[in-house]
């Protein structure tokens, strides 16, 4: 079978139609082109004849990474039957890196908190803007509903230049300035 060419439709049908077919066994390894030009070698991982889906999985076996790919039946144009390998789902050769896991894990949690930190609670959506215009070019957090910047500079509701208080006068001119500019902005954008 090694070799073995499908290239109508009618064939590529009866070998999907039929689960038993050496051709589509859990681990053969295909080269498969698309009606939309595209060649790729995968290894079945399975097919799902209700949906009509081949469920392969492309590339090396190498490394805790695989990519998997969904590929409706319909869209293959011509495969070839290289081999069969071994079962791509034995869990005797599946590896979980845990340690990479956990890291992926705790980054994302750190990034879902710094996310949060910068959305307003109890602020006006205005408000929010004008803290997501001034992050892009200050350092910026929440105080309560006041908006700190450089952590010395405060501005408090309604968010106006003359709403700015505390830090150095430089600080503070280089804040009024930046929101004064920041505020025309979104009203420019907001009347646009």
């Amino acid at each position: 079978l090694e070799g073995l060419v499908y290239s109508d439709k009618e064939n590529c049908s009866s070998a999907m139609a039929d689960p038993n077919s050496e051709d589509f066994a859990i681990g053969s390894v295909l080269s498969i082109k698309t009606t939309l030009g595209e060649e790729f070698e995968g290894q079945v991982i399975t097919f799902d004849r209700p949906s009509n889906i081949l469920v392969l999985q492309e590339g090396s076996k190498s490394g805790p990474r695989r990519n998997i790919r969904m590929l409706k039946a319909n869209y293959i144009k011509e495969f070839t039957f290289l081999r069969l390998d071994e079962d791509p789902l034995d869990l005797k050769n599946c590896y979980v890196d845990l340690n990479s896991l956990r890291a992926r894990e705790e980054s994302a949690i750190r990034q879902a908190e710094i996310e949060a930190e910068r959305i307003g609670v109890g602020v006006t959506p205005e408000a929010q803007s004008i803290f997501d215009a001034l992050s892009k070019t200050l350092p910026v957090r929440w105080d309560k509903t006041a908006i700190v910047v450089m952590d010395e500079v405060r501005v408090c509701s309604p968010y106006l230049p003359e709403s700015v208080t505390g830090g150095t006068p430089a600080a503070n001119e280089r804040v009024r300035k930046v929101l004064e500019f920041e505020r025309k902005r979104l009203h420019s954008r907001g009347s646009a």
